[in-house]
């Protein structure tokens, strides 16, 4: 105690308020949890941040050679008969069998919380990064007071916060939600002078009701000072209604209540919530603080004790059993193991989960070499990656990728087999000891994205994108960290091993002079579907059946058209009217009859094939194509190689290539990045949203619908857009072209930015206004380092690696490997469900659900992921 004491004397524990970002449900390095080890996660009193006691001191800690931590432990163990009559989980025939359609109650099944509880453990430990563990002693509600005061505060204010991964969920949900309205009631609420007073000691608060003790759901009625339990949930958790049947009895006078246990010194965080019939919801109650204090609550030095509403709503979605059909009635047999492990949906987030098992869990064997544990078991704490501070490492993009992927190569954290797939209720899939929640990871890849922070589905093939862009940018700048580089010490980028390019061989109609353009660098080759060349599809494979979209009704099976693969790359490479290009010989004019054909330079390691299922309809809604795809499992494009220049062919003449001479009014739009999400949110492929975007002035999402509805039968929609098309692409190149009308709107009305910084954020955004805004305050800790950064990269393609490293090539033929299948009326709603090879079987993940698939819906898939043959078995030596 005396070693506590004096370190705590030297300020090495603070008390967390509720704007502190407080870490205290898993490592940030790994995923361990309080529920994995007998030995938890330490969380430090000062900085909050949680860690495994190996990494506490370890990782990059500055001079502190020791340090205050609260070690939390905590154990899922079933209840008993004798605990509750409900159910004893030893015994499972001891259950009740349910006579009613519902969750926790009465005849029905049982909820989450009849079934088991958790024991939680707490003790104060001094580390030392040299000698371990100095001192260790139990913190309980018995012993707190045996500590220095300091001490018990920082320790009870991390224990009762809500957490990073609470608030992280409760940011994305509030993303979609109304703020809380001021009470109309609140001004001039009636009070009672009943002499009631509310006692500090939380275990004096009980329901006056029903006389049960504090369970974290009681509310404080403000005119009142009646206590009553709050509203039931859906499930069967929560209160016993004994609030809103005391404004019922009392005629509906008293509206106003507060929960108790959510307020602190910061009385706007109180959890408030107003029953008249006009409000009926969560409120903000301006003069919550001489209401309480009418009441002898003194809100000065309170800790928060208890979940919000909205936490307890973020964390009864994320525990809701949602499972979207997928090879339903198939006898699925359950895997787990290294690379077999599931992740859970955080609510929306099965488009993000398949991408990442896509990328991380060892199907791309070099991303996993980077990121994962495949060279080095399961020690999953000595990755390079990891070299971060506690306090850096939650928006670190490497350290939480090398987390994840770690985790998922490793199978450390993988549960015993379930006994069936279709077995919601089984143990290993709710048991928070064996659960993956990647919302770090997510929260790091997302947070400045208009999308992709917000908790709503998106497009699975445009977040593999951005994802990829975003671990470009985080290798760049941390290339120090990444073991393997090339001989001049820079680094392969991730979206080098997807990367290709493209070459048109373009003729003038006007002369037939013919030019060769390269396009920029590719990660995603995107195809349509040519509906005109479909055949009816073959009856009897399973495979080929039709899925039942959610909300169908089972009718007669419908014949569904299908299409090969080949037709629909014979629809990419063939000979397309190319009317909008301006000729450099020609005076920037536009040449009729002129055509274009589209084939590979390269032929990159993975290929990544996204098929367009999804067409605008003659309602202005995206539609899905019902059609299947026969795609083999063997694919060549030997045939799409480029030929370049033969002998014999007129070019253009090379002295008028280069830059445009066009006059100053056709340079291209700037494009706005938030119309562009939104065109892309209808199913469209991002040439085709540019080329509507570009034709419109580059902002109007309106004018651009029409446009895609005029012209999204162009045989070139998809095609990338003309040299000098694009404003953006001059942008990263070097340009400097920014809207001084959004850089000064912006350095108004922030306030606190100064111009260039305001100017360098908008560039990096692209021109949007509010990503540059959240960029900004996102990076107010060190701001012109971060621009620096940009600086430092802007050279740097995102794609490709580098115009200086050439892009790899080979046999262009492939194999298949993952697929990604969506099942929904568009891209931004439904379901996402993942299909990977390993060991030459199909698994299925969809979510924490992972199994060997028996008919893996390779004709209905959204993305395709296939490998290079001449590399399978062999890692890309920069990797």
């Amino acid at each position: 105690m005396d070693e506590i004491t004096k370190l705590a004397s030297k300020g090495r524990c603070r008390t967390a308020n509720p704007h502190d970002t407080v870490i205290n449900s898993e490592c940030v390095y790994t995923f361990h949890s309080p529920y994995t080890t007998s030995k938890g996660i330490v969380v430090n009193l000062s900085t909050f941040i949680g860690t495994i006691e190996e990494l506490a001191l370890t990782k990059s800690s500055g001079d502190d050679e020791s340090g205050l931590f609260i070690r939390i432990c905590k154990e899922r163990v079933p209840k008993s008969a004798g605990a509750d009559d409900k159910l004893d989980v030893k015994d499972p025939d001891s259950a009740p069998v349910a006579t009613k359609l519902g969750v926790g109650i009465e005849g029905g099944f049982l909820a989450e919380q009849d079934k088991f509880e958790t024991v939680s453990t707490y003790s104060i430990v001094l580390l030392s990064k040299c000698s371990g563990v100095v001192a260790e002693l139990p913190y309980d509600e018995k012993r707190k007071n045996n500590f220095p005061m300091a001490v018990s505060a920082s320790a009870d204010s991390i224990i009762h916060h809500a957490g990073l991964s609470v608030r992280q969920d409760l940011k994305a949900w509030e993303l979609d939600d109304e703020p809380k309205p001021v009470s109309k009631y609140a001004e001039n609420l009636p009070f009672v002078d009943n002499g009631v007073k509310v006692s500090p000691d939380p275990s004096d608060w009980k329901c006056e009701k029903t006389g049960e003790k504090n369970n974290g759901h009681l509310w404080l009625n403000l005119s009142t000072g009646f206590i009553g339990g709050g509203r039931k949930n859906w499930d069967g958790s929560g209160g016993t209604n004994g609030a809103l049947d005391h404004f019922i009895e009392t005629g509906e006078k008293y509206p106003l209540v507060v929960k108790l246990g959510t307020i602190t010194e910061d009385v706007s965080t109180a959890d408030c919530y107003s029953y008249a019939k006009d409000e009926d919801g969560p409120v903000t109650i301006p003069n919550l603080k001489e209401l309480l204090e009418r009441r002898g609550i003194k809100v000065a030095g309170m800790q928060k004790t208890v979940k919000s509403t909205a936490e307890l709503e973020v964390e009864l979605n994320a525990n809701y059993a949602f499972d979207a059909i997928t090879e339903k009635g198939a006898h699925l047999v359950p895997v787990t193991g290294p690379g077999l492990h599931g992740l859970q949906n955080l609510g929306n987030s099965c488009y993000m989960n398949s991408v990442v098992q896509m990328l991380f869990s060892g199907t791309v064997a070099d991303l996993s070499s980077r990121y994962g544990c495949i060279n080095s078991s399961t020690d999953i704490t000595s990755s390079s990656l990891l070299e971060v501070s506690p306090v850096s490492a939650p928006d670190d993009l490497l350290c939480q990728a090398a987390k994840v992927s770690c985790a998922l190569t490793s199978g450390l954290f993988c549960g015993p087999l379930p006994a069936s797939v279709e077995v919601l209720e089984d143990i290993s899939l709710s048991d928070p000891k064996f659960r993956l929640s990647p919302r770090m990871f997510k929260h790091t890849v997302g947070h400045d994205h208009v999308d992709f922070r917000t908790g709503q589905q998106q497009d699975a093939a445009q977040y593999f994108q951005y994802l990829l862009e975003k671990l470009d940018r985080a290798e760049l700048g941390g290339r120090d960290r990444i073991p393997k580089k090339d001989e001049d010490d820079s680094v392969f980028v991730s979206s080098y091993l997807f990367s290709f390019k493209t070459e048109s061989r373009m003729v003038c109609g006007s002369d037939s002079l013919i030019k060769y353009k390269e396009s920029n660098p590719e990660n995603m080759l995107s195809l349509r579907i040519p509906k005109s060349k479909t055949a009816a599809s073959e009856d009897g494979a399973p495979e080929h059946k039709r899925q039942k979209s959610e909300g169908e009704d089972v009718k007669e099976k419908k014949e569904v058209p299908t299409v090969t693969f080949d037709a629909c790359l014979e629809e990419w490479s063939a000979e397309t009217a190319l009317d909008d290009y301006r000729w450099p010989h020609l005076q920037n004019s536009v040449s009729p009859s002129s055509t274009s054909q589209m084939r590979f330079c390269n032929f990159p390691r993975y290929l990544v094939v996204q098929m367009q299922r999804y067409e605008l309809g003659d309602d202005w809604q995206p539609h899905k194509i019902e059609v299947e795809i026969d795609v083999p499992e063997e694919i060549s494009l030997q045939n799409l190689r480029r030929a370049g220049p033969q002998e014999g062919e007129n070019l253009v003449p090379p002295e008028v290539e280069g830059p445009s001479e066009a006059p100053a009014e056709l340079a291209a739009p700037a494009i706005d990045e938030n119309a562009l999400a939104q065109l892309m949110d209808m199913g469209f492929h991002v040439n085709g949203c540019r080329r509507a975007l570009m034709a419109v002035g580059g902002s109007d999402v309106e004018a651009a619908m029409n446009w895609v509805f005029e012209h999204n039968e162009d045989p070139d929609f998809n095609d990338p857009l003309p040299e000098g098309g694009q404003n953006g692409m001059a942008n990263e190149s070097g340009g400097s072209d920014v809207d001084e009308g959004v850089v000064m709107s912006l350095v108004e009305s922030l306030g606190c930015f100064t111009i260039d910084q305001v100017r360098a954020a908008v560039k990096h955004c692209s021109g949007a206004a509010d990503r540059a805004a959240d960029w900004l305050f996102s990076h107010m800790d060190d701001i012109d380092g971060a621009i620096a950064s940009l600086e430092s990269n802007v050279a740097q393609p995102s794609a490709g690696g580098g115009s200086s490293k050439p892009l790899e090539d080979g046999d262009g033929k492939y194999t298949l490997i993952g697929l990604i299948s969506h099942i929904g009326k568009n891209t931004g709603s439904g379901h996402y469900v993942a299909h990977l090879k390993k060991d030459g079987k199909w698994v299925i993940f969809n979510d924490e659900k992972v199994a060997l698939s028996e008919n893996p819906p390779i004709r209905h898939a959204y993305m395709y992921l296939f490998q290079r043959n001449d590399t399978i078995g062999s890692l890309h030596p920069g990797f």
